[in-house]
């Protein structure tokens, strides 16, 4: 028996973001088991097991918070492009978030650098301004693309903090 939670569709003019599925499991693993991917994320390419914890996470945050991440796809082909979305995910930090979201967004590496996750996380944090006005997200150093989608999302650094044994910049965006 597949219990289904109710994730609201948000529609961009090249995107549809969608709840997680159980059958979304082979396009996660391929983007959370490439190096390219995972290099500045989790520092290690991810296996079947935790891809699948990572799914049921996914979709368990909905359940939980009444928000989480989507399965980004394109609208034309249905192809898979990433995740997006804000969730709840209880960091070992010593820097506090206050209580706030954080986003999270990670795509294939086919789409990278074609403004996929500026447009899903607009989508994203539009739907979440009423109830989540501020956000926060992590990125590593090292991670330039992902500090520029930031840049253009309006989010600003506020900190610093160490996880997992490395260093991380913390950055804060009020809508």
């Amino acid at each position: 028996m597949t219990v289904q939670v109710p994730v609201p569709v948000l529609d961009t003019p090249r995107l549809v973001l969608r709840g997680h599925r159980v059958t979304d499991l082979d396009d996660l693993l391929a983007m959370w088991s490439c190096p390219e991917v995972t290099r500045v994320l989790t520092g290690k390419p991810l296996s079947r097991e935790d891809v699948w914890a990572r799914l049921l996470r996914y979709i368990g945050h909905w359940a939980v918070h009444d928000y989480g991440l989507w399965t980004i796809r394109e609208r034309d082909t249905d192809r898979f492009v990433g995740d997006a979305g804000i969730a709840d995910f209880q960091r070992d930090l010593a820097f506090s978030f206050d209580g706030a979201p954080e986003a999270a967004w990670v795509l294939a590496p086919w789409a990278h650098g074609r403004g996929y996750a500026t447009e899903a996380m607009n989508a994203v944090l539009a739907w979440a301004a009423a109830a989540h006005p501020r956000t926060v997200c992590i990125i590593d150093p090292d991670n330039f693309a992902s500090l520029r989608v930031a840049a253009r999302l309006g989010y600003h650094q506020i900190g610093q903090a160490d996880f997992k044994g490395k260093p991380i910049l913390v950055f804060e965006r009020v809508a």
